[in-house]
């Protein structure tokens, strides 16, 4: 037996193993880094490059400092339960973030910048002060989710049919007496939220939303809805409860893939022959 071929042969195997491990240690040790989860501004601030996940919720922050800027790799920033009134316009510099949430501040206003986060996914805003949406909103062609609940909104911009990949919209718990047609464009859109609003019509083109699943219109003065709203085809949760409905459309038969429909505290006295 040749002990010196052995001998070779495994410290070539213990060579490769021990560089395995290493490989592993190091693709380990990226990951924990990437997964960081920063809750100081100061530390933040001194590596700039590494934050990948930042979160100031529930920090009492009044202010957000421009140097938020320098976070060229940022991708999920949470401002939630803060006392935010307004946002630096370096928000704009955060080309990588995907998530951005707001939400529970007392922002009046968003600024113009907000635009230039083409990555962006989700934006969460709900229980904020604002009365207006800027129209470089309709900039964020990667947004997939948008809340905009418990604010003081009466009306959009029409940029928002830009929104071709947003799925939800939230807009509950607002001032919105109509809604704009250009809302039929966002033609991804599975679940839209519009309860707690002054809504006394809805748009024929609601019905272009052919991917909607999920449609909330509690509590608003609805007394009629459009026929176009049997087009929903994929519509299975439709929500219409404390409204001032007196009928309700035939084609509202349609909706085969319908699986909740909510309609106490109305006005009917009959429904279409359809529905039964």
């Amino acid at each position: 037996m040749n002990f010196q071929s052995i001998n070779i042969r495994l410290n070539k195997r213990l060579m490769i193993l021990l560089i395995l491990i290493c490989f592993s240690c190091k693709l380990q040790a990226q990951s924990n880094e990437a997964q960081t989860y920063y809750r100081n501004i100061t530390e933040v601030l001194k590596n700039p490059q590494n934050v990948r996940i930042l979160n100031l919720s529930g920090s009492k922050l009044t202010t957000l400092p421009g140097e938020i800027g320098k976070l060229q790799n940022l991708q999920l920033l949470n401002l939630d339960d803060n006392q935010l009134i307004a946002l630096p316009k370096e928000i704009g510099k955060l080309q990588n973030l995907q998530q951005l949430h707001l939400s529970k501040n007392q922002l009046m206003a968003l600024p113009e910048e907000i635009g230039q986060l083409q990555n962006l996914q989700k934006l969460k805003l709900y229980e904020n002060q604002l009365t207006a949406i800027p129209k470089e909103i309709g900039k964020l062609q990667n947004l997939q989710e948008l809340n905009l609940a418990h604010n003081q909104l009466a009306t959009l911009p029409e940029d928002i049919e830009q929104l071709q990949r947003l799925q939800t919209l939230y807009l509950g718990h607002n001032q919105f007496n109509s809604i704009l047609k250009e809302i039929g464009q966002l033609q991804n859109l599975e679940s839209l939220g519009l309860d707690h609003n002054q809504l006394n019509v809805l748009p024929k083109e609601i019905g272009q939303l052919r991917n909607l699943e999920s449609l909330g219109l509690d509590h608003n003065q609805l007394n009629v809805l459009p026929k176009e709203i049997g087009q929903l085809q994929n519509l299975q949760i439709l929500h219409l409860r404390n409204n001032q409905l007196t009928t309700l459309p035939k084609e509202i038969g349609q909706l085969q893939n319908l699986q909740k429909l909510l309609l106490n505290k109305n006005k009917l006295t009959t429904l279409p022959e359809e529905i039964a």
